[in-house]
């Protein structure tokens, strides 16, 4: 683990390490890396467990079903990333992914992008040991529906925060334009040739116009928005 100064950290605590290789070696968060945008670390969280065999969960106090992972490991794991941040003086967040958090939008990336540092802890089986919440910050979730672990929703919220810090993607002006940016859905994209199997490009966007295409953009967003989400505030 190495820490830099003046960009943007992320520690990952999981124990499917492996599964993050693909997202940090691709498109925009290998460039934003290249780049010194960011500095993302994955942490196994077995190797803070005591037992011999690197176990990390138990059977759950009460019964029932599958397993619970255990506090332990995680307490040391943070405590691990604290120590090694220290000398930095960084402002730290600790972010737990679990169905039970506050639903992941456009609105909390923003938020998080503003972070000095953030932590995210992914868990796995049954869930963690209630007692983990005391590190915690921030639940997080990504929607109203089960998944494996907190590794993909982890995925998810480094994607959507990485591409919001500046000198991450080539032109600033598009995490501007996208979907939610304005509360309101994208307006539709077009490109060469102008004519594909009958179907044509809307002149407006041939003219050159560019005070024109601006209004026929914000136009059609509201419009979409309207239609397919009438939930958000347009």
């Amino acid at each position: 683990m190495r820490y830099t100064l003046n960009i943007m950290r992320i520690d990952v605590i999981t124990i499917f390490p492996g599964m993050f290789d693909a997202v940090m070696g691709e498109s925009i968060i290998k460039l934003a890396l290249e780049k010194g945008v960011a500095e993302i670390n994955i942490i196994d969280l077995r190797l803070f467990s005591k037992d011999k065999h690197r176990k990390v969960d138990d059977k759950p106090f009460g019964g029932g079903p599958g397993m619970v992972m255990s506090a332990e490991p995680f307490f040391e794991a943070v405590n691990y990333v604290r120590r090694k941040t220290k000398d930095f003086r960084l402002k730290t967040r600790v972010i737990l992914l679990t169905p039970k958090g506050s639903t992941f939008g456009h609105s909390m990336a923003l938020k998080f992008s503003g972070y000095e540092h953030i932590v995210l802890l992914c868990g796995h089986y049954e869930g963690i040991d209630e007692r983990v919440n005391e590190l915690v910050d921030e639940e997080v979730s990504i929607g109203d529906f089960i998944l494996t672990g907190g590794e993909i929703p982890a995925m998810v919220v480094i994607d959507a925060v990485i591409r919001l810090l500046p000198g991450a993607l080539g032109n600033e002006e598009s995490s501007r334009d996208e979907s939610f940016s304005e509360n309101t859905l994208e307006h539709p994209h077009y490109t060469r040739p102008a004519v594909y199997k009958g179907m044509k490009v809307p002149d407006v966007l041939l003219s050159g116009d560019h005070d024109k295409i601006k209004k026929w953009r914000k136009k059609q967003s509201m419009k979409i928005t309207k239609e397919r989400r009438p939930d958000l505030t347009v």
